[in-house]
């Protein structure tokens, strides 16, 4: 940091960001000696919350289980259903872990609302990121009751369960529960979803399912650097990551039960086993465990047949998936094993877990999107909000199309989806994480102020937001920068009506109320006119916005169709390279675990009957009747209270200086 002249007019200019960009990679890199099950037991942590924040831990019903399996499983269909290997495991819970939800709410709003015997008219379901396999509602608190308290909001967030020991579809199928618990309380008209990272490709998901299945939408969505492509097909995620915290060679953990899996050709002999096996010399034997060991093999390319750095062929018959296959420098690499926790290799281009395969994403409510400049999953956040701004120019190619809408009904179904994207100069992946930094501030008032205006649009009514510009600690330390050159001083202490631009052309009047405290206000500019459909921003460190590039000068929206979705050398180069690595370290312990894996299914254990064959990471189908039950863990993690607790001393500052 004290060689200061490159990171000039780069967030990492600040110590602040810099040093939390810094804090972030090295926990990630450490979190990679240690084993899924640690990172998960590490971030599910009881994490205290401050005095001024309310909380209340409720249960979801079983009957809004049932309906959202329901929802689930007519959205997958019977081939998707047959793809994920039935309808009953992914319904499994562990007995003494029922799905339950969060409510946060600043206890000074919350005590208003009562006095004013009042519902509330804004509720946001946050949907907690992580890669689908770690993070929790404790772990993300300190950002979702900086949310809330901007947009003086009720926020639910759902305890849903993560991969890889439930994978797709357990973690959709519990975040439709908590939607249709949440819109039993509360009108739709009042509700925004929100999330970050796995959270907003989760949130994603939810609004496609939600619309096609004909359950209320609503008002609108907060999208902040969503995963989107599972694949990673997408130019951006073959960089190095210099601005990111990201690994850019992808999440390597230290082998245990829970990952990674029996490998395809060990499922695959388990299924259908040779009845006739080869005989084979003791140097193929060795090779084969070698391959088995890396995790993929390497073949020359048949003279007769040219690869085209694409998916083979799946393999429908067998749920664990088909080889995926590329070529690299003139060789055939097949990739045995899974690639993502998430969901198996034959799964990773499907509609519902990669949704930049979707045929349409119209008809959606409002989205924003926020996207790190720097980030690693740049390109597809980019192309994503296009995508639903204009569904009939983004098509995903032929083989999509024809499997998931064969007469192109939905792309003519729905309208194009109203979407304010927001790149922020250089900034990584959900700048959020790092809410005591200045950028950060800036993203959650861009939030609050669209979510307002989502809310406002729906209701028909004026929205009062949060402005703490004039007490906030973060806009006071550095008086040298201005926070916002547009903003002018005459504005602060008077009363002003600001008109949210209605995205179909009628304006709607939200309210703002300024004092001279600055204790209530804007959070940020108005919501210019969209255009065709969207907001396209530039957004600087500063919080200063400018008109994002033109779309033909941007090559991520000009990829063709039919290279979307597949795997890339750029990502698989970096991934083999960190899997060398591993191997030299864990590559025995590995082997020994998915042997014992192997041995274990051998064996047997609790089956849900006819047609049901969970993915080789499901703990659904590693059940057995003795199995033990999952001791809650109460302990405080004092690591996660600190960074929680730095995250929030800006908020904690801010209402003590409103108070004054």
């Amino acid at each position: 940091y004290l060689n200061r002249k490159p990171l000039k007019g780069k967030p990492t200019a600040h110590v602040s960001y810099h040093e939390g960009l810094r804090l972030i990679r090295q926990f990630l890199s450490y979190a990679s000696q240690h084993t899924v099950e640690d990172i998960q037991a590490f971030t599910g942590q009881w994490v205290p919350s401050p005095t001024w924040v309310k909380l209340d831990e409720v249960p979801i019903s079983e009957a809004h289980l049932k309906r959202s399996a329901q929802l689930v499983k007519a959205q997958l269909g019977p081939a998707g259903l047959q793809r994920v290997g039935g309808q009953e495991w992914w319904q499994w819970r562990r007995p003494e872990i029922a799905l339950k939800g969060e409510w946060i709410e600043m206890r000074q709003d919350y005590n208003d609302r009562v006095a004013a015997d009042n519902k509330s008219d804004r509720v946001i379901l946050y949907v907690h990121g992580g890669a689908y396999y770690f993070g929790s509602v404790d772990e993300h608190r300190y950002q979702m009751q900086r949310h809330a308290r901007k947009l003086k909001a009720r926020l639910f967030a759902p305890r849903y369960r993560l991969a890889p020991q439930f994978p797709f579809p357990c973690g959709l199928h519990d975040c439709i529960a908590a939607y249709l618990h949440v819109i039993e309380q509360c009108d739709p008209s009042t509700v925004l979803l929100g999330g970050d990272s796995a959270g907003g490709g989760m949130v994603i998901n939810m609004l496609v399912t939600l619309r096609d299945q004909g359950i209320p939408l609503p008002a609108g969505a907060l999208l902040l650097s969503p995963w989107v492509d599972l694949t990673h097909s997408f130019p951006s995620v073959a960089g190095e990551g210099n601005f990111d915290y990201i690994p850019a060679n992808g999440f390597h953990h230290r082998p245990s039960m829970a990952w990674p899996p029996p490998n395809a050709n060990d499922m695959r002999e388990l299924k259908s086993p040779d009845p006739n096996p080869p005989r084979r010399s003791k140097e193929e034997k060795k090779k084969l465990e070698r391959e088995a060991t890396m995790g993929f093999s390497v073949n020359d390319l048949p003279e007769d047949e040219k690869y085209d750095r694409a998916m083979r062929p799946r393999a429908k018959s067998i749920p664990g998936g088909e080889h995926l296959s590329i070529e690299l420098d003139g060789k055939l690499i097949e990739l045995t094993d899974q690639i993502q926790m998430y969901t198996t290799n034959d799964m990773l281009a499907h509609p519902m877990v990669s949704p930049v395969m979707q045929p349409s994403l119209g008809g959606l409510p409002p989205l924003l999107i926020q996207t790190g400049g720097g980030e690693l999953l740049r390109d597809e956040q980019i192309y994503i909000a296009h995508k639903a701004a204009n569904p009939p120019a983004y098509l995903p190619n032929k083989k999509v199309m024809d499997e998931f809408d064969p007469e192109r009904k939905i792309v003519d179904k729905y309208p194009p989806t109203h979407v304010v994207l927001q790149v922020w100069d250089d900034l990584c992946h959900v700048p959020h994480t790092l809410s005591f930094t200045r950028p950060a501030k800036y993203m959650y008032r861009s939030v609050a102020q669209f979510g307002a205006w989502a809310l406002a649009r729906a209701q028909d009514q004026a929205i009062t937001i949060l402005d703490d510009d004039a007490i906030s600690i973060i806009s006071t330390r550095s008086s040298q920068e201005s926070d916002d050159p547009s903003r002018d001083e005459s504005d602060r202490g008077r009363t002003v009506d600001k008109k949210f631009p209605d995205a179909l052309g009628t304006p709607i009047r939200a309210h703002i109320v300024t004092t001279a405290s600055g204790s209530v206000g804007k959070a940020g500019d108005p919501l210019p006119p969209f255009k065709d459909h969207m907001v396209r921003q530039r957004v600087d460190r500063h919080g200063v916005t400018y008109p994002l590039a033109e779309q033909e000068d941007l090559p991520c929206l000009h990829l063709d169709p039919n290279t979307i979705g597949m795997i890339k050398p750029g990502p698989v180069r970096k991934w083999i390279a960190k899997k060398a690595d591993w191997d030299v370290k864990y590559g025995k312990d590995k082997r020994a675990i998915q042997k014992q894996r192997i041995k274990d299914i051998a064996e047997g254990y609790d089956t849900f009957g006819a047609g049901e064959v969970p993915p080789p990471t499901a703990l659904a189908g590693r059940r057995k009747k003795d199995m033990p039950g999952q001791k809650a863990r109460k302990g405080k993690s004092w690591g996660l209270a600190m960074w929680s607790g730095w995250g929030s001393k800006h908020d904690e500052d801010t209402l003590g200086r409103e108070q004054k």
